[in-house]
């Protein structure tokens, strides 16, 4: 449990801060750093790092929508087929963002494994 909170939390910091100076393909480089600093097993190595990235976006969507009342957010809600739901739209966001980083996390653990191996 506490290698879980562990590489939680360091996936979510790694990501915030690449997201600063890299594109959004840094998060998936949060979650390789994260896998090899701490390993994870079975079903986690995905969905830990997948939980943080889907968080870190959600809210990161969140805060930059409500900051021009959602105006954005539902026009792009509007191209695509989510009926003008910007909320819809940051739950997407937030599972393309965790899938890159969970498929990222397996390819962490299995160089983590490689080298040490």
């Amino acid at each position: 449990m506490r290698h879980n909170l562990l590489h939680f939390s360091i996936t979510i910091v790694l990501a915030f801060l690449f997201a600063l100076f890299l594109p959004w393909w840094s998060v998936m480089l949060a979650a390789i750093g994260a896998a090899f600093l701490v390993p994870l097993k079975k079903a986690t190595v995905f969905f830990i790092p997948f939980l943080g990235i889907f968080l870190l976006w959600f809210l990161w969507s969140y805060y930059l929508s409500a900051s021009n009342n959602f105006i954005m957010a539902k026009r792009i809600a509007v191209l695509l087929p989510l009926e003008g739901n910007p909320y819809l739209l940051m739950v997407v966001t937030g599972i393309i963002g965790g899938l890159a980083a969970g498929i990222a996390g397996i390819f962490g653990t299995q160089l983590r494994r490689l080298i040490k191996e």
